[in-house]
């Protein structure tokens, strides 16, 4: 799997694994750095006053903390649990799930290759995290587009293995969003302007984009994707077309979620 840095960044979120609690603090391994040792002090374990650090911590527990301070001359690393929302230690959490499954899967991308984890970093891994921002990210885009991941990447090996593998265990994220659109035009030929803009919102992206009707001037504009910001600007761009191309001959329209 591709290597991480010997010591978290300040600022940084940490998954660790509590072992050892006294009165004064706790002390936690790192589980994304090699088990490094790191400490929370009593004044950072929680809010307010802590009577009893024990009624907000315990020994094996698995936690998500903020850095706060690193000085790798002394090997120390110092940790806070209360600087840190349930929002933040949720994604925090997934994310690290989501990295633990990638370097499971990788395993399996290793396997037919004949190779082992570490030569997998300088073979692509390394190269895929750059790319992607992390290794399961990648996995999820060429489950989702396959045909892109190996026009980006070539034909060797290593991208047939590993689209073999994504696409055995990941399925595709799905996102579905839509918006009313509005179009109307008095003009004798009204009804063939309207049918006009609205397959201009269609050919925006003929294979995720659909339009429905539902009254009269209303219509359902739909976008199917797997990634919500492209299906955002998918969005954009279709109702864009239809409004520029219903005011272009003398009507009007409008577009609302």
């Amino acid at each position: 799997m591709p290597p991480r840095a010997e010591y978290p960044a300040e600022g940084e979120f940490v998954v660790a694994t509590v072992t050892s609690i006294r009165n004064f603090g706790a002390f936690v391994k790192l589980d994304e750095f090699n088990d490094r040792e790191a400490f929370i002090h009593l004044s950072e374990v929680a809010t307010g006053w802590v009577k009893y650090i024990r009624d907000h911590i315990r020994e094996g527990q698995k936690i998500v903390a903020r850095v706060l301070r690193v000085d790798p001359a002394k090997s120390q690393v110092d940790l806070s649990l209360k600087r840190i929302n349930d929002h933040q230690r949720r994604e925090k959490i997934q994310s690290w799930k989501n990295e633990q499954r990638a370097n499971r899967l990788l395993v399996l991308v290793a396997q037919p290759l004949k190779i082992d984890l570490e030569t997998t970093e300088p073979e692509f891994a390394g190269t895929l995290v750059d790319r992607y921002g992390s290794l399961f990210h990648a996995f999820e885009v060429a489950s989702a587009d396959p045909k892109k991941f190996q026009k980006d990447h070539g034909k060797a090996a290593w991208v047939t293995a590993f689209l073999r593998v994504a696409q055995e265990n990941l399925t595709p994220p799905h996102v579905s969003i839509s918006g009313t659109l509005e179009v109307r035009d008095p003009s004798p030929d009204g009804v063939e302007h309207v049918r006009a803009a609205l397959l201009e919102a269609e050919k925006a992206d003929p294979e995720s984009v659909t339009v429905q009707y539902v009254g009269a001037p209303k219509y359902r504009i739909r976008v199917e994707g797997t990634q919500y910001k492209q299906a955002e600007e998918t969005l954009r761009h279709a109702t864009e077309a239809a409004l520029a191309k219903i005011k272009s001959v003398g009507g009007e329209g409008t577009f609302t979620r």
